[in-house]
């Protein structure tokens, strides 16, 4: 009887996460409708107005105001809020362009990127890129370049618990990821990544193509890394494929202009170290990747998403 009583409640719960993924997905749907008989312009300015107003009422945003507070201990209170609510409207916009992401991509005076006839004679060397970017500006565009480039990139990401949701999500970044963008396996490594996806990245590389990474997640079970005043756990797969295939390290940020869907699109290239020691060489290339964006971040802090980072005081 209690073997029967499981089975109907573990029943009851597909169903009811069913309805909710197909409620949700029409809640896409109808957004996506809605999307498509307004500007680019219009649709970031309702996310924006809209994430102004929930975002500083959101528990999120007491970790913002404590993240930033430990970011920037010589600001006010006052200037922390400020910060905060120009991240909320910031990430309004950058939800909201997920909607009309195609057309975005179709318009390529949107991008600009700076020094691009340098960068595009480097991606034309031989020899496989890794990419690394961070939750800045718009970081859904920031893998656009190595296409631009004739680098069809590869990218990986977390699956969505609505099946129907990921799967559009999947589609709409097909164009920015025509190498492929793989989930991460069913088998969970201790840097967060299965091991079935971490083989087909590295084939991918030792092909010469580009791989795409966001790494600035903070993992419980990744390595330490210096970052904002602070020590963080970042996982070092990017940082362990580049060291391992003797590939270089392109870092990025697609930087959005003003309160527009324009962004100027930033490259820096960081050395690759190669001793007798992989893990150490990963956790010098760790450092100097994070070097550069505490840098990015600090210039620009509003275009960051200080809600999803955590630091760590005891190792």
């Amino acid at each position: 009887m209690v073997q029967s009583a499981m089975v109907v409640e573990a029943g009851d719960r597909t169903v009811r996460a069913s309805v909710r993924h197909r409620l949700e997905y029409a809640g896409l749907r109808m957004a996506l409708m809605i999307a498509r008989l307004l500007t680019v312009e219009q649709v970031a300015g309702i996310g924006a107005r809209l994430m102004r107003f929930v975002g500083p009422r959101l528990r999120q945003n007491r970790r913002a105001l404590s993240n930033l507070a430990i970011a920037f201990p010589t600001k006010t209170s006052a200037e922390h809020a400020a910060i905060a609510r120009a991240m909320w409207a910031h990430v309004g916009r950058t939800f909201a362009e997920t909607l009309v992401l195609d057309r975005l991509l179709e318009d390529r005076e949107r991008i600009s990127i700076e020094n691009r006839e340098e960068w595009a004679r480097r991606a034309a060397e031989p020899g496989p890129i890794v990419g690394c970017t961070l939750h800045m500006g718009n970081w859904e565009l920031a893998i656009r370049p190595f296409s631009l480039f004739g680098r069809p990139p590869t990218g990986v990401y977390k699956p969505l618990d609505n099946p129907l949701i990921d799967a559009w999500l999947k589609q709409s970044r097909s164009a920015l990821f025509p190498g492929g963008l793989l989930g991460k396996g069913d088998r969970e490594d201790s840097d967060g990544t299965g091991q079935r996806t971490a083989r087909q990245l590295i084939d991918r590389a030792r092909s010469g193509g580009a791989l795409g990474f966001v790494i600035d997640h903070f993992d419980r079970r990744g390595e330490p890394v210096p970052f904002l005043g602070r020590t963080a756990r970042f996982a070092t797969t990017p940082a362990g494929i580049a060291r391992h295939l003797g590939a270089r390290v392109w870092l990025g940020r697609c930087l959005r202009i003003g309160e527009t869907s324009r962004f100027v699109y930033e490259i820096r290239e960081v050395a690759v170290p190669r001793s007798a020691d992989k893990k150490a060489d990963s956790a010098v290339l760790m450092a100097d990747i994070f070097e550069v964006f505490e840098e990015w971040i600090r210039e620009h802090p509003e275009q960051w998403m200080w809600w999803n980072t955590r630091w760590v005081d005891k190792l």
